[in-house]
């Protein structure tokens, strides 16, 4: 069964991790992914975590793979005329153009829309920046620490309560949000064009889709300019939605801001007793002794494993979840079931797990295909292929 996008080719020139996180979800979905590097290579090669295991396998680079699997590597100097021509004559082919070049680069190596759309006019021209390509700070570089966490105010927003800390993110939490709202923009773009039959420019940005993800806090903020409240756990709104820890030092999250399963909770927990304490009656009675209430619920849940007291809210009907580490989710039987770590061969046939896209498609198959390619390793076979093409473009390098 065909993927949904195998007659797509995408030529993407990008790094590290926001833009090419999209090329692999692309990649992921059927489409050839020309990945163009310089001659020293993405600077994200190599600097991921090595694994901690005894095995072969050691030496992958998988970090760099999960987000440049199923793709193809040429190496191109787009310092030099012949290497622009080379990009140039991708192009001509491609369907998709995607990139993480800030304007003015764009316009150095003759990749800006105006010029591409002049070799092929029914284009897609895909732009992900730090903070857009137009305005004060359209020049500047941008990481998803600095643009998508820290200007965008969402650092801010998750201080625990007004004293807080900044916290930190894990590595390319934004920069893979950005990839889905870089790969939404490019499909809608390729849809227009294929219905227009003329080039179509599509851009995001780190900084954008940041403000997008805290768009309920905003829909209020943009009105009144009113700092955002920061709650730290003695001060949430009410005890049905909040964190805490339990008896085995895990902890649960409980999401039920309304007051209707207010004494669903107090049974379970045991608390039986709160329910006859005018004190905690109302809502506003319990956000006005929110600091005892947690603390009580905390000594309750102390008695127990998280697990034990799954089974315990599960039967009770509640709305929890359980906060696992990284290294429990891979075994969590629902991440199975869906198959979120997906398998890949390397090689020398040995199987190794990565991350899935996602979504997934009731009619066929999507996922990765195949390892990240190693730096230019089809360089020659792509040249090959695209060679007999270099003379017929116009002359758009100043040579």
């Amino acid at each position: 069964m065909t993927a949904p996008l195998d007659d797509l080719l995408v030529i993407e020139i990008d790094n590290w991790m926001a833009s090419p996180s999209a090329g692999a979800i692309l990649a992921d979905m059927g489409a050839r992914v020309i990945k163009i590097e310089p001659p020293t290579g993405d600077p994200m090669r190599d600097m991921g975590r090595a694994p901690k295991i005894d095995s072969p396998l050691k030496s992958l680079d998988f970090q760099f793979d999960v987000d440049n699997r199923g793709k193809e590597s040429l190496v191109v100097d787009l310092t030099t005329p012949q290497g622009i021509k080379t990009v140039q004559t991708l192009c001509a082919s491609a369907h998709i153009f995607m990139c993480n070049l800030l304007l003015e680069r764009q316009q150095k190596y003759c990749l800006d829309p105006e010029t591409l759309f002049a070799i092929n006019p029914t284009l897609v021209h895909a732009t992900l920046t730090g903070y857009g390509t137009t305005g004060p700070d359209a020049w500047r570089p941008g990481y998803d620490v600095t643009a998508f966490f820290g200007r965008s105010g969402l650092y801010d927003a998750m201080r625990e309560g007004d004293d807080g800390i900044v916290p930190q993110a894990r590595p390319a939490q934004g920069d893979h949000t950005t990839g889905l709202a870089f790969v939404a923009g490019i499909l809608a773009a390729l849809r227009q064009a294929e219905r227009s039959k003329t080039g179509q420019t599509i851009e995001t940005s780190l900084y954008e889709t940041a403000v997008w993800t805290q768009a309920s806090d905003y829909a209020t903020t943009v009105m009144d300019s009113a700092p955002v409240r920061r709650r730290a756990r003695p001060n949430m709104l009410t005890p049905t939605a909040n964190r805490y820890p339990c008896g085995d030092g895990k902890w649960v999250v409980f999401n039920m801001p309304g007051a209707g399963q207010w004494a669903d909770f107090c049974k379970a927990l045991g608390l039986d007793h709160w329910l006859e304490d005018e004190k905690y009656a109302s809502p506003k009675g319990r956000y006005d002794h929110m600091p005892e209430l947690t603390a009580g619920v905390d000594e309750a849940l102390a008695t127990r494993s998280r697990d034990e007291w799954g089974r315990i809210f599960d039967a009770a009907g509640l709305i929890w979840g359980p906060v696992l580490g990284l290294h429990e989710v891979p075994g969590d039987p629902q991440a199975q079931a869906i198959n979120l770590f997906p398998t890949i061969q390397d090689d020398a046939a040995q199987e190794y797990q990565t991350v899935g896209i996602p979504m997934r498609f009731g009619q066929t198959d999507v996922g990765p295909s195949r390892r990240a390619p190693r730096l230019g390793e089809h360089t020659e076979q792509i040249l090959q292929e695209f060679d007999c093409m270099i003379g017929s473009l116009p002359d758009s390098t100043g040579e």
